[in-house]
């Protein structure tokens, strides 16, 4: 209801939206708050619906004094908010920024959220239907500006490898395609401080030697399992019947028990390294997303707009220490340096 969005758009100051799937339902109130002059955030990790609002909307975005921040959920704040703060650090300590870091996914425990599941299948329908959206999500720099959409080759963990940086076996991270896309369009949107050549991706850890290898061969077969049976539409509509729907996920004990522990790994131009760890006491996908996306919201109240105009921004660029600051304080999230001491 276009109408209705409008009306919401120009009565309020700032926007908290958790619509997903984000491209089946999002559109109407991203144009609405770009025309209003409203700040939003919102939740959504699909890389191809953010290009699309980009695309659309930043002209009028940065016109009207909108702010306009995706991915202020476990997508990808972590991520995002991460790196920023291990760059800073690097700075600090070390005198200079990294030129390549990877992230590492140390543990992670939480239940499946339907609204999640839901934005995934559609994102593979989508990419199965349209090549340009298949090339699109395939480059690392498709949410940077339109003359930054091109950089070096990016390293991109898609099999079980024995890692370089953390010394164990890694498998993919099915967050990894979002994540990287918003850390490279902080970076554009900086102006690449950190070398035009700067390197960013994303694995899970699984351990060492052969069981290490065995973990990375099970996490990598489920995901290709999983995207094979959601690309065929018989198969899809067989995991509809059993996995949850929009809306449905862990309950209030399950979101309490869940956490997620993150390792950045940074190497600097001349070989010096950084290792920082990120955290969360909540389930990611419900409990700390939750908490995220409030603080996001709540953290436009106390952003200047001499400080950060309109147009459309990633967490890091929008908010930067601002909600590292209010993460740690009111929502159970760390950044800590762990090397050097």
């Amino acid at each position: 209801d276009a109408e209705a969005m409008r009306s919401l758009a120009g009565s309020t100051r700032v926007i908290a939206s958790t619509v997903g799937p984000y491209a089946l339902y999002g559109s109407p109130l991203v144009e609405a708050v770009a025309e209003a002059g409203t700040d939003y955030c919102d939740l959504t990790g699909e890389a191809q619906w953010m290009r699309a609002m980009i695309d659309a909307h930043h002209e009028a975005a940065t016109a009207s004094g909108a702010r306009v921040v995706h991915a202020c959920g476990f997508d990808s704040i972590p991520s995002d908010l991460g790196v920023w703060f291990t760059q800073q650090q690097a700075i600090e300590r070390l005198g200079q920024p990294c030129t390549a870091i990877a992230l590492r996914v140390k543990a992670i425990k939480g239940g499946p959220s339907g609204g999640t599941i839901a934005s995934g299948l559609n994102m593979i329908e989508e990419t199965r239907n349209d090549p340009e959206v298949r090339k699109m999500l395939g480059n690392p720099y498709a949410l940077a500006p339109t003359d930054m959409r091109s950089g070096p080759k990016q390293p991109n963990v898609v099999r079980p490898q024995q890692d370089d940086v953390s010394g164990e076996w890694v498998a993919p991270f099915i967050m990894a395609a979002a994540n990287t896309k918003v850390v490279q369009r902080t970076h554009a949107l900086l102006g690449r401080p950190w070398g035009d050549d700067f390197e960013y991706d994303e694995a899970m850890l699984v351990g060492d030697g052969p069981l290490g290898a065995v973990r990375g061969s099970v996490v990598a077969g489920g995901m290709s399992a999983f995207a094979g049976m959601a690309a065929f539409g018989p198969t899809r509509k067989l995991l509809g019947t059993f996995l949850p729907d929009p809306g449905e996920g862990p309950g209030p004990e399950a979101q309490e028990a869940g956490v997620f522990d993150l390792r950045l790994y940074g190497t600097t131009a001349d070989g010096r390294q950084i290792v920082t760890k990120v955290t969360g006491d909540r389930d990611p996908g419900y409990g700390s997303t939750a908490k995220m996306l409030a603080e996001s919201a709540l953290a436009f109240l106390d952003l200047p707009a001499a400080d950060v105009a309109g147009g459309f921004w990633t967490p890091a660029t929008a908010f930067g220490d601002l909600l590292i600051d209010r993460l740690v304080e009111h929502a159970g999230l760390t950044f800590d340096v762990l090397e050097p001491d």
